[in-house]
Formats: structure tokens, C-alpha cells, sequence
């Protein structure tokens, strides 16, 4: 069986509103989807269960939070290795994946291997970051920053097709 047969229009409207406020009472999003209460619970625990909700997080306001620690520093990495075999990349991405500066890891085509999201507390902090990823593996070829100066638009919301 198919994984877009085993949810119907409910599921796909559970999962547009939890993308929208995770911390919504059963309740609530069991009124909104026209279901009870325990029938929504089922159906979002099923939700977790089939792997379509990851996992649940709070997102931080990065200007609030910097009046208490300082902006920090984000940046867009583009990485080109020397050598793109399978092992090669993934060795690669395995790496950067478990440091928790990098935010995001994408593989993408055609151009850089891979374009990274990095949040770095200051400048120096990115040096280490940039010395230990990538200037310490033979395989990197070329690195590309680009630091960010204001963030227009983000959003981690995935559109919904409701039918």
C-alpha cells in the first residue's frame, strides 16, 4: 500500500494545522478537523507513527534572543569536494550532520555538493567551524560563504494539498 493511501483529507488538514502551531490542545484540532477528541489523538499519533511528523520543536525568535546573547552569525556555505563518489559524499555529509553549528546539510545539483546552513556565535567561532569541516579534509575542494546580513522570509512550513 501506497503512503498517500493510508491518510485521507482529515490527516492531511491535521498536519497542515500542526504545522502551524504544534502546541494546539487535542481539542482544538479536533473541533477544527470535525472529529472527537479521541479520534484525533489516534489519528495524530498515527500521523508520528508513519513517519510524516518528524518531531515536534519550539522555534526561537533570533532578534529577541540576540538582546540576551548576541546576534551570532549565519551563513550559506557552498562546499565542492574534489572527489563525488557515494562514499566520498557521504563521508562528507556524515560529518557535518553531527556538528550542531550546521543547521542545515543539503546535497544538491548541479554545482557545489553540497549547501550548508551554519549558525556560528561570532566570527572566530566560524573559523573553528570552517578549520575543523572543512580546511582539515582533503576532499573539500572549494568553499563559498556567504554571510547573511537580514532574514527576509523564513518558514518551515511544507504546503498541504487539501482536497
Amino acid at each position: 500500500m501506497e503512503l498517500q493511501d493510508t491518510i485521507d483529507n482529515v490527516d492531511r488538514q491535521l498536519l497542515d494545522l500542526l504545522q502551524q502551531n504544534a502546541a494546539i490542545s487535542n481539542q482544538s484540532l479536533a473541533e477544527q478537523v470535525h472529529v472527537s477528541p479521541p479520534t484525533c489523538l489516534r489519528r495524530v499519533r498515527r500521523l508520528h507513527d508513519l513517519g510524516l511528523i518528524e518531531k515536534q520543536v519550539a522555534l526561537l525568535q533570533p532578534e529577541r534572543l540576540a538582546a540576551l546573547q548576541g546576534h551570532g552569525l549565519t551563513a550559506i556555505v557552498e562546499i565542492t569536494l574534489d572527489q563525488q563518489g557515494a562514499e566520498f559524499l557521504n563521508a562528507f555529509e556524515s560529518r557535518v550532520k553531527t556538528d550542531e553549528q550546521v543547521q542545515q546539510c543539503w546535497r544538491v545539483s548541479p554545482g557545489p555538493d553540497f549547501i550548508l546552513v551554519v549558525h556560528a556565535h561570532d566570527m572566530p567561532a566560524y573559523h573553528a567551524l570552517a578549520q575543523r569541516l572543512f580546511t582539515h579534509d582533503a576532499n573539500v575542494r572549494n568553499v563559498k560563504a556567504f554571510f547573511a546580513t537580514h532574514r527576509a522570509k523564513f518558514d518551515t512550513r511544507v504546503p498541504i494539498r487539501l482536497e
